[in-house]
């Protein structure tokens, strides 16, 4: 028997929630709720990601339902707002209202995106005043050379940078990068994408890991991932639920350290949810709750928020019948 056999794949339910704006090129977050005998656990890689991908993604739900996580060591998580790639109007009003005192900032979302990227960082700067603090997160896009020089641009514009997020692709690239320039870089694919997270050699080439606990497998596992890292961790979000986030809370919870703001924030990016209002992870004074427990998904907003195309239905259905077959073999 595995961990996966005491949960109730077939009672799984499937949600589509409209978001609030378009975010990794989607504008609608899909996915699937499981229920064991710890509770309920989500499971919603991206469409893009193979089966051997999303079995990691999987393996977090099934901790979550049959395992439950770690002991936390505080009792509530600091919090960045989360600007996606919006005009500057937009971006002063996101931070203004996030009541967070770090902004993480979206850039290059196009070739041609510096000249927006600058006037959201202004914006966002703004918003927070001098004494707030502002990253960006690059998705990997640039080049070494580009990278170096708009990093100069974005760091004036902003009146000073925390970190930057994933400039380029590669370990080699961030490492060429972080010599010339006098900005913080962070890991983020580097690390989660790695054939063997738990052996990337990242130390010499940030300053910041980002963990993500979804695709790392579970909370015990990101742990051992950010302690093999050796650098201060940034836990961020997979854009999930208030089920799926309740993980990454419980990462960020349990850490030994934790250093800067979590990016955590992110149920602002979501039109809606599938747990009340009074269990939603919603950020209060910058902050979240190290839980417990995943919340519970309540009943009508799980029929709100329903799967109901059912070519989309049928997708999910056998997605989550292979993953599992993949994880099981692991």
């Amino acid at each position: 028997m595995t961990d996966s056999d005491a949960i109730a794949f077939d009672d799984a339910r499937f949600y589509s929630i409209p978001m609030t704006t378009r975010f990794r090129g989607i504008t609608t977050r899909e996915g699937a709720l499981l229920r064991g005998p710890n509770g309920w656990g989500e499971f919603c890689p991206f469409d893009d990601y193979d089966d051997a991908v999303a079995a990691t993604w999987l393996g977090t739900a099934v901790e979550q339902c049959t395992l439950g996580w770690p002991a936390p060591v505080r009792d509530r998580i600091p919090i960045n707002c989360t600007v996606p790639a919006v005009g500057p109007e937009q971006a002063h009003e996101i931070v203004a209202n996030s009541g967070c005192g770090t902004a993480k900032v979206k850039v290059a979302d196009h070739p041609d995106s510096l000249g927006e990227d600058m006037a959201r960082l202004e914006a966002a700067r703004d918003a927070l005043g001098p004494n707030g603090k502002v990253r960006v997160d690059a998705n990997a896009v640039w080049d070494v050379d580009t990278a170096i020089r708009h990093i100069q641009q974005l760091e004036r514009a902003a009146g000073g940078l925390e970190y930057v997020e994933q400039p380029c692709r590669t370990i080699a690239e961030l490492a060429a990068v972080r010599r010339k320039v006098d900005v913080r870089i962070a890991a983020d694919e580097s690390i989660r994408r790695a054939e063997d997270p738990l052996k990337v050699a990242v130390a010499g080439a940030a300053d910041v890991a980002v963990i993500k606990c979804t695709p790392l497998g579970g909370v015990r596992r990101a742990m051992r991932v950010a302690e093999a890292a050796g650098l201060p961790v940034v836990v961020s979000s997979a854009l999930e639920t208030s089920v799926g986030l309740a993980a990454q809370l419980a990462l960020a919870a349990a850490l030994p350290e934790l250093d800067f703001a979590c990016g955590l924030g992110t149920l602002s990016l979501l039109t809606g949810d599938v747990v009340a209002a009074d269990e939603s992870f919603r950020v209060v004074d910058g902050h979240l709750p190290a839980p417990v427990k995943a919340p519970t998904p309540n009943p009508e907003l799980l029929d709100r928020y329903a799967m109901t195309d059912p070519e989309r239905l049928s997708w999910w259905r056998d997605r989550v019948s292979r993953v599992r077959a993949v994880l099981d073999e692991a």
